[in-house]
């Protein structure tokens, strides 16, 4: 397939991420659907699910969404997903590439106590992104109708940082029914107001 075509087929375990953290509970949730599907499902999921990427330097595929399903599928055996190009920043020197990315909200470099870090604290593989239980905590949430999907780029990682300043919970650490529900009453009142996506009572 040509560099220059948007949509190119890639494994994997050749895509580089471009935020430090993910929901580990969120990667197995994702995992469990996808071992549910037959073929034909599978072909279609995959289908709708194109993952945005931009070329970076050395011409490696940096995605800039679905890191949650692409860990997913890189650990279930996935030969290839669909990738959609949307820059071709190969030719940018590393450090000024993640300048660029970060300016057009591609790239998060914030570690799982949302510490800033250096660009090269970026991993190489989905495999080595680090587990964020406030990530998958901000999924359900979302999911539950805490929030509203929202085009706002990383709104889940702010909400994340919404609700690490609420609860405790241990790396590792399942969203249980009973801490979602507790999230969603704390998401729906005033104090999340500033927050993407908030779908509160404004009283």
């Amino acid at each position: 397939m040509h560099a220059h075509h948007p949509l190119q087929s890639v494994a994997p375990v050749e895509l580089r991420p471009t935020q430090l953290t993910v929901g580990y509970a969120e990667v197995a949730a994702k995992r469990a659907e996808w071992e549910q599907l037959g073929k034909k499902k599978r072909g279609e999921l995959l289908g709708r699910h194109w993952f945005p990427g931009v070329l970076g330097p050395k011409r490696r595929c940096y995605i800039v969404d679905h890191h949650h399903l692409g860990l997913a599928l890189l650990e279930e055996g996935v030969a290839s997903v669909p990738v959609m190009l949307l820059r071709d920043f190969s030719y940018l020197p590393a450090e000024r590439f993640w300048r660029a990315m970060e300016f057009y909200h591609w790239a998060h470099p914030y570690d799982a106590k949302n510490r800033r870090r250096d660009y090269d604290a970026f991993p190489h593989s989905l495999a080595d992104l680090q587990d964020d239980p406030y990530r998958s905590l901000a999924a359900r949430l979302e999911q539950a109708g805490g929030y509203a999907k929202d085009a706002t780029p990383y709104a889940e990682f702010m909400w994340a940082g919404f609700l690490r300043e609420h609860f405790k919970l241990r790396k590792g650490e399942q969203p249980t029914p009973e801490l979602v529900a507790k999230a969603v009453a704390l998401a729906h009142g005033g104090g999340a107001s500033y927050l993407p996506g908030w779908s509160g009572a404004t009283a």
